[in-house]
């Protein structure tokens, strides 16, 4: 609890994805556990994928709730029940969401009227956020979701342009000011950041960084520990007042919590767990590419292929993919050699329950920030396959600065992982090679190690006394001197 009595009224406003949605919820929950009375608003369908997890901690006592707005789907050409990032399902239907996003400015304004809460925490996709919340005299906090070190890396490149100075997409170079060499190259970045021509995507993230700079602060899904030189940078160097309260996910203390981030999960949690239960320590590698990205049938075909040259016992998180279209993308006899050494879910995955089970030894992942952070607070080094988004920055984290992972090669960036356009595929031979490393030998304990170092660090940051316990205390203190 904060040390000042007076509760504080913070509205939570999530983008509607579930990389963004679920650190939100849970920083919602975090807060109320330190007395803030906490309302989330969203859409109904969204609404439902957190409403058990509400119910129980009102029933603890914590003063949360949330609050539905109407998405405007028929608004913008968008079909009944398409709420969520998940559900779009081509290229075109993107700017419909986010011209959908914008039409949620008038009804968030009616409940801060209604409501008038002392403060408005609103994702970054939400530029004008910081405006709404200025009509009424309450200061806007920006949830980002993403690591200091990325924000960092992002200010760099916009800042000082590097990419312009090198006369290929794959000639590396420097990404300067920063704590440590940081080499890139223009196939890692995003089109928003390296294109100089004017896009929807790229109109946000100009709003969205002027929106950051007026607004009182940002929320970082982090702790101190782990990237201290970046929180540093970001604070003393950018200019920007930050808290770093995580990492958020380690408020889920119960399986039933840990099981119900997100969706419903594809495979009964005690079933998968009796699965893990049968293998030994460290055995197992868990794979898992996200809740958004599509991966191309050759790229599963080929991701299948690695897997069982490594020899490695696995959990394999798929998007659902149709009966009829799975011999085009697993080899012919995969699931009956690997049956008793590898789990293929079709659908959702309770990722925080998996990662916590001793049997997990290693984590395929996107290097999305909550997959990242969850790692890390489990204890489990990474196979860093970047697709989007700050990914390759979060790879570069991983990799190069915390030395708990290793690269499985991807080099493009790209925002649909079928795109018959991408250059680049990782193979067979590189799947192998990454996940041996990871895996099996003395490389491996050394990361193993150091990731269990910051495992350590992760929960004694949100404990009593902790670097983030004590950041999210002193923003509190801080907002009841400032909100009379």
């Amino acid at each position: 609890m904060a040390s000042n009595s007076r509760q504080l009224h913070f509205i939570f406003f999530p983008q509607l994805a579930h990389g963004h949605l679920i650190p939100t919820v849970d920083t919602a929950r975090l807060f109320a556990m330190h007395g803030v009375k906490a309302t989330i608003v969203t859409t109904p369908l969204n609404a439902l994928l957190f409403a058990s997890k509400i119910q129980r901690e009102k029933q603890l006592g914590f003063d949360i709730s949330t609050m539905v707005i109407k998405f405007p789907a028929s608004e913008v050409g968008l079909p009944e029940g398409c709420e969520n990032v998940s559900s779009i399902t081509s290229q075109e239907m993107t700017p419909k969401f986010l011209k959908a996003v914008t039409l949620f400015q008038q009804p968030l304004e009616r409940i801060l009227e209604e409501l008038r809460p002392d403060c408005l925490v609103a994702d970054w996709m939400f530029p004008w956020a910081t405006d709404i919340a200025g009509k009424f005299g309450i200061p806007r906090l920006v949830f980002h979701g993403k690591s200091s070190f990325a924000l960092c890396v992002a200010d760099s490149l916009i800042r000082h342009e590097p990419f312009k100075k090198v006369s290929s997409e794959s000639e590396a170079f420097d990404v300067p000011g920063l704590p440590d060499q940081i080499t890139m190259t223009r196939l890692q970045l995003p089109d928003y950041i390296k294109d100089t021509a004017e896009t929807d995507r790229k109109k946000l993230m100009d709003e969205a960084i002027k929106s950051e700079l007026t607004s009182y602060g940002v929320i970082v899904n982090s702790f101190h520990e782990l990237e201290s030189a970046y929180t540093q940078h970001y604070s003393k160097v950018m200019g920007r007042k930050a808290w770093q309260v995580g990492p958020v996910s380690l408020c889920n203390r119960n399986n039933e919590d840990k099981a119900e981030r997100g969706n419903a999960a594809f495979i009964d949690r005690d079933e998968c767990l009796r699965w893990l239960d049968s293998k030994k320590p460290n055995s197992v590698l868990y794979i898992c590419f996200g809740s958004i990205f599509r991966t191309s049938a050759a790229q599963l075909n080929e991701i299948a292929k690695g897997l069982e040259a490594s020899g490695q016992d696995f959990i394999w998180v798929v998007r659902k993919v149709n009966d009829e279209d799975r011999e085009e993308w697993l080899p012919e006899g995969f699931e009956e050699r690997m049956e008793g050494k590898g789990l293929i879910i079709r659908g959702w995955a309770a990722q925080v329950l998996i990662l916590d089970h001793e049997a997990v030894g290693g984590f395929m992942t996107h290097c999305g920030w909550n997959s990242t952070i969850e790692s890390i607070t489990a204890g489990v080094p990474m196979v860093t396959w970047p697709i989007c988004a700050e990914q390759f920055c979060n790879e570069k984290l991983i990799a190069e600065v915390l030395k708990i992972g290793v690269g499985v090669g991807a080099k493009e960036w790209c925002r649909w992982g079928d795109d018959p356009s991408t250059k680049f595929k990782v193979t067979k031979e590189d799947i192998e090679r990454a996940v041996s490393r990871v895996m099996v030998g003395e490389e491996a304990e050394e990361m193993r190690s150091r990731a269990k170092e910051l495992k350590n660090m992760a929960r004694k940051a949100v404990e009593e006394g902790g670097s983030s316990y004590s950041d999210l205390n002193a923003l509190l203190d801080e907002l009841r001197l400032n909100c009379p």
